[in-house]
C-alpha cells in the first residue's frame, strides 16, 4: 500500500529541490551576468549582482575578434554528424545485443562501457599522429570520427536498455509476416523505440557539443568548434572576465535552449521502460 504523503511534506521537497535546481544553475547565471558588464565591473570586489551597468561591450568585442558563426556552424556539424553516425552503427548492435541470445552480452556491455574510464591522454599521441599522417588533423570529418568512437558504448548501453524493454513476439510476428532483418530494423524495432532513440540522440549531441578535451587538441582554427572559442578567451595577457564570459554565454545558449525545448522528451526518453 502506497504511503500517503502530507501537503507540508510536499512543499518541503519542492524547496528542496528548487534549493538545488538553483544551486547548480547559479554558476550559468553568474556568467550570463557577467557578460552584460565592463571588465572594471567583472573584477570589482565585492561583485554586483543585478546592480551595474548593463551593456553589450562584451558581446560586440568578441564578435569583432572572433567568427562566431564558424565555430557555431563547426559544433553543429560535429555533433550532429558525430551523434547520427553513432545512431546507425548503435543501432543494428543494440538490436543483436538485445534480441539475439548470447551469453556474454552483459560483459561486452560492461567492456564496452569500460572504455569511457580510460583518460583520454593516455590515447592522445597515438590518435594525433594518425590524424596528421591522414590529414584528418583539423579536419571536422576527423571530429566526428573521434566523437562518435568516444560516445558509441553510451549510445549503444542506452539503446540496448530501450530495446529490451520491446517485446521479442513483435519482432517475431513480424519476420512470419515475411520482414526482412532490415525491414524489422528500420519498419518495426526503430518506430516503437523513437522515444528512446531521441533521447539517446539529444544526449549525445549535448556530450558532442560540450567535450573539450579531443576538439582542443585536434584542431586549429578550420574545424574549431565552440568549445575552442570559449578557450581562444584565455589568454597569456590574463583573463577578461566579461569577454570570456560573452563567449560561454554565446556557446551555451544553443545548447540551453535545445535542452529547455526537448526536456520531456529527454525525461519520456530517460525513463522508457521504467515503469511497468
Amino acid at each position: 500500500m502506497a504511503r500517503a504523503v502530507t501537503n507540508q511534506r510536499k512543499s518541503i521537497n519542492t524547496l528542496i529541490a528548487w534549493a538545488i535546481g538553483f544551486l547548480i544553475f547559479f554558476p550559468i547565471l553568474w556568467t550570463i551576468l557577467t557578460s552584460f558588464k565592463t571588465e572594471a565591473e567583472a573584477i570589482a570586489s565585492p561583485p554586483s549582482f543585478l546592480f551595474f551597468h548593463w551593456n553589450l561591450d562584451a558581446y560586440h568585442e568578441v564578435q569583432e575578434r572572433s567568427n562566431y558563426f564558424l565555430h557555431f556552424w563547426n559544433s553543429v556539424v560535429i555533433s550532429l554528424g558525430s551523434t547520427l553516425v553513432g545512431l546507425a552503427i548503435a543501432i543494428p548492435a543494440a538490436w543483436s545485443m538485445a534480441f539475439v541470445p548470447a551469453k556474454r552480452t552483459k560483459d561486452v556491455l560492461m567492456w564496452m562501457l569500460s572504455t569511457k574510464m580510460l583518460p583520454p591522454v593516455g590515447v592522445l599521441i597515438p590518435i594525433y599522429l594518425i590524424f596528421r599522417d591522414t590529414g584528418l588533423l583539423d579536419t571536422r570529418i576527423g571530429l566526428v570520427i573521434v566523437m562518435t568512437l568516444i560516445n558509441l558504448p553510451i549510445i549503444i548501453w542506452m539503446l540496448f536498455t530501450y530495446f529490451r524493454e520491446i517485446p521479442g513476439e513483435i519482432l517475431e510476428a513480424a519476420r512470419m509476416d515475411g520482414a526482412t532483418l532490415r525491414d524489422e530494423i528500420i519498419h518495426v524495432l526503430t518506430p516503437m523505440a523513437v522515444p528512446g532513440i531521441a533521447s539517446t540522440l539529444l544526449l549525445n549531441v549535448i556530450l558532442s557539443w560540450n567535450e573539450a578535451f579531443w576538439t582542443l587538441n585536434l584542431t586549429a582554427a578550420k574545424a574549431a568548434p565552440l568549445t575552442a572559442f570559449i578557450a581562444s578567451y584565455s589568454s597569456p595577457e590574463g583573463l577578461f572576465y566579461a569577454k570570456l564570459s560573452a563567449a560561454s554565454t554565446m556557446a551555451i545558449a544553443p545548447i540551453l535552449i535545445l535542452g529547455w525545448f526537448s526536456q520531456k522528451q529527454l525525461v519520456r526518453g530517460l525513463t522508457f521502460g521504467a515503469v511497468k
